[in-house]
């Protein structure tokens, strides 16, 4: 489970564009902690270590205690805003998160054991339909993903999200179907797919051309 990780950040009183080309000059980024009853707080963090944090791969669902010169802010990243062209943080969206606390977050699904499955043995494959699960749970007991064991399983297979075993206290957010996480399919019925998409596409062409003549 996901604990609060510490991270150094100061208040800032300049908003606005010129506030913000301010605070990148000193080599942070600047933003916001917005939510519960208190008015949205103005910040700045250090560029290093945010950078540092997203390239866990897990930033926006990991809780941090906001450290501003001794006054502590418990959050979650909402919103990272990248630089179109060279692509690093420019500016952050925390989300306060008061005492007990839920979330929606997406977690990431991990696949176990494929060497025990006899559909992936005899040349299945595994089709993942969602990579990630859209989990509402405890700010404090966010879980870093799914396992999925695969053991037992056959082509032809579907694993529905009824069947995954979820952390203490958290839900699916769409609770309205036992949607499908992964499928276990032969090499013949991905190569069907594979070949019929193509043949579409080149009917298409085809049809695209018959009617520019």
């Amino acid at each position: 489970m996901s604990e609060a990780i510490e991270l150094k950040a100061w208040t800032r009183a300049r908003t606005g564009k010129g506030g913000a080309r301010a605070v990148r000059r000193e080599g942070r980024i600047p933003g916001i902690v917005y939510g519960g009853n208190d008015e949205p707080l103005n910040i700045s963090l250090e560029k290093k270590e945010v950078s540092k944090q997203i390239q866990t791969g897990h930033f926006q669902s990991t809780v941090y205690m906001l450290d501003m010169d001794g006054t502590k802010v418990r959050a979650i990243p909402r919103d990272v805003q990248v630089d179109p062209v060279r692509d690093f943080p420019i500016h952050v969206d925390f989300l306060r998160l008061a005492k007990n606390a839920e979330i929606d977050v997406d977690v990431p699904v991990h696949f176990l054991n494929e060497g025990g499955s006899p559909g992936l043995k005899r040349g299945g494959v595994l089709n993942v339909v969602r990579h990630e699960i859209s989990l509402r749970c405890p700010a404090d007991r966010i879980p870093d993903s799914i396992e999925i064991d695969l053991t037992g399983t056959e082509i032809g297979d579907s694993i529905h999200i009824s069947s995954v075993t979820l952390p203490e206290g958290a839900v699916p957010t769409i609770s309205d179907r036992d949607f499908t996480v992964a499928t276990i399919v032969g090499r013949g019925a991905e190569d069907s797919a594979r070949a019929t998409g193509a043949g579409e596409e080149g009917e298409e062409q085809a049809a695209g051309e018959e009617s520019k003549e």
